[in-house]
């Protein structure tokens, strides 16, 4: 799928995606031009989606982390995709996955505590329609957050 300048590309791009394309290029080994049309061609393509800072969650007052777990009661085309397209706009969802299983739902949820937490659960979870089991699960510590694909 991927030569081996591509995965040169992806990787130190994931390490470093404030590098520059003259950067990029020497570490690569290819030229500036090469390079660019490369890194171009993956970015049109979908493989890289965009380009972000990473922030520390504690230092930005979001120190809560929860996974959830959510059944429906209703497992309709129409039920799930209300619930996925509400889910998935709160801005407090980090990831969001259907899954096997007990359950139907996982939902990666970062607030700043406990009370905000509450807040988010019943006003936003347990108000949605057709929503029938949920589970918190908190974190105590962060063991590893890794944002960065394997590409090989």
């Amino acid at each position: 799928m991927f030569d081996s300048y591509d995965r040169k590309i992806l990787n130190t791009l994931q390490a470093d995606g404030r590098i520059t394309n003259q950067q990029l290029a020497e570490k690569i080994g290819l030229s500036s031009a090469a390079t660019w049309r490369r890194v171009k061609a993956l970015e049109e393509a979908g493989v890289i989606r965009q380009y972000t800072a990473l922030l520390d969650a504690s230092k930005v007052a979001r120190g809560l982390r929860a996974i959830l777990t959510v059944s429906l009661l209703r497992h309709d085309a129409d039920s799930k995709k209300l619930f996925e397209d509400t889910v998935s706009s709160y801005p407090e969802v980090l990831q969001f996955f259907a899954i096997t299983g007990d359950a139907d739902f996982m939902i990666h949820v970062v607030v700043a505590d406990i009370q905000s937490y509450d807040q988010f659960i019943n006003e936003k979870i347990f108000t949605l329609e057709g929503v029938g089991q949920v589970q918190s699960h908190f974190a105590l510590r962060e063991l590893k957050n890794e944002t960065t694909l394997p590409i090989g």
